[in-house]
């Protein structure tokens, strides 16, 4: 198999994180989805990444399914298998993805011509981020080692990789009002999945 994307997408690196924690054989090439001649047109229509090559002429897209694709495929799955585990990290994930497409809207807007940004948008989408941010410390356990239980998941990697595409694109004093998910944060981050598929550029909060 082989995953196509960019090194700088959270969505790339949720499947990214979850193929090195399961030692999975899988090659990872940098594509860009921008340009307009881009190869992964032909292999994604929506020209949008990640793209995980499973066969001759046969992909998956779109970072869920992807994920989807990769906890299943090796029967070794990383979500739980009681209904109320599965639902609680599908909640997980949902948040965090959440946090990444606020984050993404947000930058991509400040990155539109000055004159031609609308500071509400960017406003709306901190918003945003604040009010997941909030939720999960009211949500997660005090010294919690891992979201769900005692073992890492992809509530886990959904989560993980949120909060730290919030500090590399939206660097800011998060952590201060959620001590609980900083610590959390911390200890996840440390894992060498996470540590191994970092964005180039990314600097660690201090």
């Amino acid at each position: 198999m082989k995953l196509y994307g960019s090194p700088t997408s959270p969505y790339v690196r949720k499947a990214r994180v979850l193929i090195h924690e399961k030692n999975m054989p899988v090659e990872f090439v940098v594509e860009d989805p921008w340009i307009d001649d881009s190869p992964i047109i032909l292999k994604n229509p929506l020209s949008k990444v990640p793209v995980l090559e499973i066969g001759a002429d046969s992909y998956m897209f779109e970072s869920q399914l992807v994920v989807h694709y990769l906890d299943h495929v090796d029967g070794k799955s990383f979500t739980p298998r009681d209904p109320a585990g599965y639902w609680q990290s599908q909640w997980w994930q949902a948040l965090g993805q959440g946090i990444i497409d606020a984050g993404i809207a947000r930058i991509l807007e400040m990155r539109r011509p000055e004159d031609k940004q609308m500071p509400e948008k960017i406003v709306r989408e901190e918003k945003r981020i604040a009010r997941a941010i909030d939720l999960a410390e009211k949500t997660i356990k005090e010294n919690s080692e891992f979201l769900l239980g005692n073992r890492f998941g992809l509530a886990d990697i959904a989560m993980g990789v949120a909060m730290q595409y919030t500090d590399f694109r939206y660097p800011h004093d998060w952590r201060s009002r959620a001590p609980k998910l900083a610590k959390w944060l911390g200890g996840v981050a440390a894992r060498p999945s996470f540590e191994e598929t970092l964005p180039p550029g990314f600097v660690k909060p201090e």
